[in-house]
């Protein structure tokens, strides 16, 4: 898969929101309380964007949330769309249920890039079974925890957990900080996503 490798802050700038891509320095050090304008030598310009401008930095700022290229957030759609319900609250969900997600969600990483490494590296067990897939899908009663005994992993997992309680664990999730396991008590509803999303545009978007 595709990697952006390029300066993150500028992302958010482009999006105009934080997107927490650089975990707790985005706290500490965010370019966009500095530059809240788009990068680039046009960036402050005013200007009024367009319909489909609109609907595509929608789009856009969801997946670099995420961190999903293209080919499978338009997976993700098709998927979200055959499902009974609203498109854009499926899609969503389908999204908040990421394993990568989920392990940032549950306060072990510092951010959803930290997460999906730590599941490609083996550290992350589903149900006592090793998973290095980051868009493996937890269901409800799944029980996830750190593998392996590296104080290393604990320490930083430890200071992930410590971070992770200025923004609150979501209510669908569930953490026993001591022994560093999380379990996934429900199905994460529209409201558990916390983030400044319309998704009713990304609907419209991938509509024309």
């Amino acid at each position: 898969m595709a990697i952006d490798t390029g300066p993150k802050c500028r992302l958010c700038r482009r999006e105009g929101v934080k997107l927490f891509l650089k975990g707790k320095r985005c706290a500490t050090k965010c370019t966009l309380d500095k530059r809240a304008y788009a990068p680039g030598q046009h960036g402050k310009k005013p200007s009024k964007p367009s319909d489909y401008a609109v609907h595509l930095r929608e789009k856009q700022k969801v997946r670099r949330i995420y961190g999903i290229m293209e080919k499978q957030f338009r997976k993700y759609f098709h998927f979200a769309q055959r499902e009974k319900g609203v498109t854009g609250e499926n899609l969503l969900r389908m999204l908040e249920r990421r394993l990568d997600n989920t392990v940032f969600k549950l306060g072990f990483s510092y951010s959803r890039k930290d997460g999906r490494q730590f599941v490609r590296h083996g550290h992350i067990l589903v149900n006592d079974k090793k998973v290095d897939i980051p868009s493996f899908s937890v269901k409800v009663g799944d029980v996830i925890r750190i593998k392996g005994n590296s104080e290393s992993i604990k320490k930083k997992i430890k200071e992930c957990i410590e971070v992770a309680k200025d923004r609150s664990i979501p209510p669908w999730l569930e953490v026993d900080e001591i022994n560093m396991i999380g379990i996934v008590k429900a199905l994460p509803s529209r409201e558990d996503v916390g983030l400044p999303i319309q998704d009713q545009l990304i609907v419209e978007f991938y509509s024309k």
